[in-house]
C-alpha cells in the first residue's frame, strides 16, 4: 500500500430555491425565472462552473383533501477551485437562495497524477516485501503470479467554515472555507511463487 494526505482543490455546492403558487404553470415559471437569473450571475465568474441539477414540484393538499397550492424547489450546483471566488458567488446568491450542502475533494486531474505516483510506490513496496519473502525463504527469485492494483479513496465530505466578516456592499457576510485534506491510497494485492 502507498498513502498520501493530499489538500482538497476542488469545492462543489448545492444552492436551491423553493416557490409556492396555485398553479403548477405559475411554479414554473417563478423557477425558471430564479435559475436563470442565477446561471446568469454564475456567468460572471469564469472560474466557477454551474449546471442545473434537480428539479421538482408537487401540489400542497387542504384539508378536505384537494388541492390548495403547488410548490417546486430547483437547484443549482456549483465547483470551482477558487474559494474566495465561490464564496463571493454564494454569498450574493444567498440573497435569493438557500445553501445546501458544500463538499471538498481532490479534482480529478490532481487525483489521477497523485494516484499514478501512489501506484509506482506500491508496486516498489510490493516488490520490497517480495524480495523479503524470497530472502528469509532462501529461494533464488520469485515470480509474480498474481496482481491487482486498487485505490481505497472514500469521497470527501468537509464542512463549510463561515467568518463573521460582511462584504462592504451585503449584509451577508462571504463565506471562508476550511477545504480539508483527503487521504489517497493505492493498493497492490498480489500472489508470488519462489524459485
Amino acid at each position: 500500500e502507498a498513502t498520501r494526505l493530499v489538500t482538497n482543490d476542488l469545492m462543489s455546492a448545492t444552492l436551491s430555491v423553493t416557490v409556492q403558487a396555485p398553479q403548477p404553470a405559475q411554479v414554473a415559471q417563478q423557477l425558471n425565472t430564479q435559475l436563470n437569473a442565477a446561471l446568469q450571475k454564475i456567468a460572471q465568474y469564469n472560474t466557477v462552473k454551474a449546471s442545473r441539477s434537480n428539479q421538482n414540484s408537487y401540489p400542497i393538499y387542504a384539508k378536505n383533501n384537494r388541492i390548495e397550492a403547488w410548490r417546486g424547489v430547483a437547484e443549482v450546483r456549483i465547483e470551482s477551485r477558487d474559494f474566495k471566488a465561490a464564496g463571493e458567488l454564494i454569498m450574493q446568491l444567498q440573497n435569493t437562495m438557500q445553501l445546501g450542502d458544500v463538499q471538498f475533494s481532490v479534482a480529478d486531474d490532481s487525483r489521477a497524477g497523485i494516484e499514478a505516483s501512489l501506484m509506482t510506490e506500491a508496486i516498489k513496496n510490493f516488490q520490497a516485501r517480495a524480495d523479503t519473502v524470497r530472502q528469509a525463504m532462501s529461494a533464488k527469485a520469485y515470480k509474480t503470479v498474481h496482481l491487482s492494483i486498487s485505490n481505497n479513496t472514500p469521497p470527501s465530505n468537509y464542512p463549510m467554515l463561515m467568518r463573521g466578516t460582511a462584504m462592504a456592499d451585503s449584509t451577508i457576510p462571504a463565506p471562508a472555507f476550511a477545504n480539508g485534506e483527503t487521504r489517497l491510497s493505492v493498493q497492490i494485492n498480489a500472489s508470488i511463487e519462489l524459485q
